[in-house]
């Protein structure tokens, strides 16, 4: 009984954490988290005029509610017309971005490197890049941007979606509601030496 007692205690103590608690990513040394789970602080809309921004900080949901966030996740919602989300801060440095994703059947997205458009789609579906073969419809999938210079290299799952996409020398991270839900979650930035 007494090798049973640690693995009890061990058990009963899982059991208390609460699910949403025990999945928070846990960040490498040099990450920054661009997206906090809790509210849409640090992005925003651009305004009509140059330099203006509309910021959401302690915010749960866009002025127009395209965006909003729910447990944890950046949530993407159908609507009229394209909406896009960006990031108060710009990125000068050489940096890897990783965010997760899931896209319902047929929905269109897209992420902003600097200002260029990644596409982020349900893959298979809406396309471009209908031949991943590690694509999880309608579950998630992580999408990696390594920046050097003004070069991005992307990835979904390790697959490769666009070896030398021209990015400027700085700029914001965004987001597009165009077509369907999206979620986005563990959205991090980490600058390379």
């Amino acid at each position: 009984m007494r090798f049973l007692r640690p693995l009890l205690c061990t058990a009963a103590l899982v059991a208390v954490i609460p699910a949403s608690r025990a999945e928070e990513p846990k960040l490498e040394p040099g990450t920054v988290s661009l997206f906090n789970g809790k509210d849409l602080t640090g992005w925003g809309y651009k305004g009509k005029d140059k330099g203006a921004f509309e910021s959401f900080d302690g915010k749960t949901e866009s002025s127009d509610k395209r965006y909003s966030v729910k447990d944890g996740v950046l949530v993407v919602n159908p609507g009229k017309g394209i909406a896009q989300l960006w990031t108060k801060e710009k990125f000068p440095k050489d940096f890897e971005l990783k965010l997760e994703f899931r896209a319902a059947v047929n929905a269109d997205s897209g992420l902003f490197v600097r200002g260029p458009q990644l596409q982020v789609r349900d893959y298979l579906v809406a396309g471009p890049y209908k031949d991943l073969k590690k694509y999880k419809p309608q579950d998630w999938n992580e999408i990696v941007v390594v920046v050097k210079g003004e070069v991005a290299h992307c990835t979904c799952n390790g697959e490769l979606l666009n070896d030398k996409m021209k990015v400027p020398a700085t700029g914001p991270i965004g987001l597009e509601a165009d077509r369907g839900q999206m979620e986005y979650r563990k959205i991090r930035l980490k600058e390379l030496k």
